[in-house]
């Protein structure tokens, strides 16, 4: 009784939360940071990907690469092979474009909010931490509302998220492979044991080196499918936007289940306004706190323009979506089948372990961080991490689709607090962009200081530089 009560609250505050509330006003939001920024992610696009290889600017810290590793680790797990499949499977072809709609505002979005997370940053040993707990705190001085928020985050993604990415990997290994669940949940405790107890830079140097390779292994086999079917391709991008606008769909309400799945999709994927991607940017060692916004902001096009696309190119060529029962990685797996061979199974398996691994390091990244927000006593950052290994054994032993609804809650109610919070903090975010763009008009390397931007508070590691 008591499970089918909570079940039943749950469900309802999602439907409230992802059916009505949060798509509007994500993408509303998404708008409004988009004209106030000039539309920064189309203007300095191209700055983005001149960003991401730059060194990082002191022997603190991590480079601005292995920022975006770590984002993109968490980025970019199981939602963009499964999420993408029940769109498609609920909302048909056109969800595609909606989710593009979504990813291009949301840039605007994720810039604000890690351009935000640099500015308010903080040191830690050799590194730095931030992320909207900090700028709660040392921005709007609401320390209860940033530790509202670190725990809404670490339960949702240190704990529940673990788990349901742990329970993927199980799934497709053990169909598979025919390995046994709790030899899966030892697999999966030893090597991330291995990394969580590294520190950061252990994790930024395990995420640097899996997400280029599971993102280009996955995007090759992308390639091949659509040079083999070249012919079929214009007809492919024709059905997606007759179905994302096209009269016959709207009367049958299709244009409306496309425009929800495909922005709820794209939402769960790019996490765009969620308030977890800052605390990555926070990590980063750069001259600039725009020069991480506007990487992170990439990192919004990298995960659902293209490994989203990839995944639902693939799906979309095979044709089999509504003509079976099959939905999320089982439609996947039964697309790349028709199109590549009985192999497909098995390369899904091993794509999704690499998805759902990093995935789990990028998620308890973020858990430690908000730990340390809550208490910095190194007792309690043990005692997650051994939780974050608990909950990979669960994953792997149980089925979570009740802890998943939750973290959807949870994962809701966080957004709501962070698009609050940068909405107030919005106006520090375009100055720093201001000051960035004119450094760069001037054929300088972009160096911030606190006194760049009168009546800055909060912001000492840019203090302390320019002290130094």
């Amino acid at each position: 009784m008591f499970q089918e009560t909570l079940e039943w609250i749950v469900g309802k505050g999602n439907d409230l939360l992802w059916s009505f509330v949060l798509i509007y006003v994500l993408l509303g939001v998404g708008v409004w940071f988009s004209i106030r920024t000039r539309f920064v992610q189309v203007r300095l696009f191209g700055e983005m990907f001149r960003l991401i290889t730059e060194k990082k600017d002191d022997k603190d810290g991590i480079s601005p690469f292995q920022a975006f590793a770590i984002s993109a680790a968490s980025r970019v797990g199981t939602g963009n092979v499964t999420g993408v499949a029940l769109a498609i499977g609920i909302g048909g072809p056109g969800a595609v474009f909606w989710m593009w709609v979504v990813a291009l505002v949301g840039m605007a979005t994720a810039f604000i909010e890690s351009t935000l997370a640099q500015v308010y940053k903080v040191r830690d040993g050799d590194t730095f931490r931030g992320g909207p707990a900090y700028y709660m705190q040392k921005a709007l001085g609401n320390r209860s509302l940033g530790i509202v928020f670190a725990i809404l985050l670490t339960l949702s993604f240190g704990f529940i998220f673990n788990a349901v990415q742990a329970n993927t990997i199980k799934e497709s290994f053990s169909s598979v492979f025919a390995i046994p669940d709790w030899a899966v949940g030892l697999i999966l405790i030893g090597l991330t044991a291995v990394v969580i107890f590294g520190g950061v830079k252990r994790i930024a140097s395990v995420t640097q080196f899996l997400v280029p390779i599971m993102a280009v292994i996955y995007l090759l086999v992308v390639l091949v499918v659509l040079v083999i079917h070249f012919r079929e391709v214009p007809a492919m991008f024709s059905l997606i936007l007759s179905e994302a606008f096209g009269l016959r769909e709207a009367a049958g309400g299709a244009v409306g289940a496309a425009i929800m799945q495909g922005v709820r999709r794209g939402l769960f994927s790019n996490e765009a306004g969620m308030g977890s991607v800052p605390n990555a940017a926070a990590t980063a060692s750069v001259s600039h706190p725009a020069k991480q916004g506007l990487v992170q902001s990439l990192g919004v096009f990298f995960d659902t323009i293209v490994i989203c696309s990839a995944t639902a190119f693939m799906i979309i060529l095979a044709g089999v979506y509504g003509t079976t029962e099959q939905e999320g990685i089982v439609l996947t797996q039964a697309s790349l089948d028709v199109l590549v061979g009985s192999w497909a199974p098995y390369f899904i398996a091993v794509a999704i372990f690499f998805f759902a691994f990093s995935s789990i390091l990028g998620n308890y990244y973020y858990g430690e961080s908000n730990i340390e927000f809550i208490n910095a006593n190194r007792g309690w950052l043990t005692a997650y991490r051994i939780g974050v290994l608990a909950m990979v054994m669960f994953g792997s032993l149980t089925q979570v689709q009740l802890i998943w609804n939750m973290a959807d809650l949870f994962m809701g109610m966080m957004a709501i607090i962070n698009l609050a919070a940068i909405l107030l903090l919005g106006k520090v975010a375009y100055k720093v962009l201001e000051d960035f763009t004119v450094q760069r008009s001037r054929g300088l390397n972009p160096d911030f200081h606190a006194s760049a931007i009168p009546g800055l508070n909060g912001a000492e590691c840019w203090e302390d530089r320019e002290q130094g």
